[in-house]
């Protein structure tokens, strides 16, 4: 096989899967994070293509003239910035539907930890309670509650598939009603939260959806109230949930992703009535080597055939 005589630009750490691909089929030039100070004057011409995790604004983008795709690595893309990309006759693509079905899994699993403390009962029996005394009683249970989900998109949809399948009734609240279910649906977030005990976070990051969990959803949600969230920590005022879980204002809550990852807040960590996961919602080695597969199929149907595969909506106009 030929490779191309294409440079594409890898930003972040990724796994030996992706990179070995990108190698055979470009030519490839790595820096740790889209950072513009990274960028070697004497290859930046060159750059045609970005594989990205992580950060690529408007400055990033501005600083290689020669660009004109940015496959990012996973479905949410808020850490790009894809109207600047339009704008300029930039290509941006993600990783949908690939990832959907781990990341559902993933949500009823955080779901079922935070109310029935199975975490937290293993760590009580490997410890060696278990000859001393019986686990005390999970003081939650997925019995007779009514989970909302903020954000109706392919994961929400799938996760609202997986709740029906345990005979609770969903509720979600999106920008617009949905044409294809029969949940009841709710224009705000805080009508969503007052209807339900269970509220899973999957809509996307970004200035429209930043700490819209704020103390009053939290309040609505009310002191029997779990959150969940699989989506972006940004999503989350996480002082307000602090309070509310020290305080009794929610009863617990799950989380897989944080505010300022990798690092979480103190308060979060000691606090009993909580789940923490390091952001593992699409985490396994099937699913992450299709999202791989995806960018790299995207880079080569782009440079190929001058089309991508899954162009986000900001950038669905952008020619080759």
């Amino acid at each position: 096989m030929t490779r191309r005589d294409t440079t594409i630009l890898l930003l972040g750490s990724f796994n030996d899967y992706i990179v070995g691909r990108l190698e055979q089929e470009f030519r490839l030039r790595r820096i740790a994070s889209g950072d513009v100070a990274l960028l070697d004057p004497a290859w930046l011409h060159d750059v045609k293509g970005i594989a990205s995790m992580g950060r690529v604004d408007a400055a990033f983008i501005d600083a290689l003239p020669n660009l004109e795709i940015i496959g990012n690595f996973g479905v949410g893309y808020d850490a790009v910035d894809a109207c600047h990309a339009g704008a300029r006759g930039i290509m941006v693509t993600n990783t949908p539907d690939v990832l959907t079905e781990e990341v559902a899994d993933t949500a009823i699993g955080l779901l079922i930890d935070t109310v029935r403390e199975l975490s937290r009962a293993q760590a009580f029996l490997r410890a060696g309670e278990w000859e001393k005394a019986r686990y005390p009683l999970s003081k939650l249970s997925l019995r007779g509650r009514k989970v909302g989900i903020f954000g109706l998109g392919r994961i929400g949809k799938a996760i609202a598939r997986r709740v029906e399948a345990f005979g609770l009734p969903v509720a979600y609240c999106n920008r617009r009603k949905a044409d294809d279910v029969a949940y009841d649906y709710y224009p705000t977030l805080t009508a969503l939260a007052q209807a339900v005990d269970t509220l899973i976070l999957v809509a996307p990051g970004g200035a429209e959806t930043s700490k819209v969990v704020n103390a009053e959803v939290l309040q609505a949600l009310g002191e029997n109230g779990v959150l969940i969230n699989i989506a972006r920590g940004s999503l989350v005022d996480e002082e307000a949930l602090v309070e509310a879980l020290h305080k009794g204002t929610i009863a617990a809550a799950g989380l897989d992703v944080f505010d300022n990852e990798p690092h979480v807040r103190k308060a979060l960590l000691e606090a009993p009535n909580t789940v923490l996961l390091p952001h593992i919602g699409s985490a396994s080695e099937k699913t992450r080597q299709a999202m791989a597969d995806l960018v790299v199929d995207n880079l080569i149907a782009w440079f190929d055939r001058g089309v991508a595969i899954t162009p986000v909506p900001e950038t669905g106009h952008v020619k080759k």
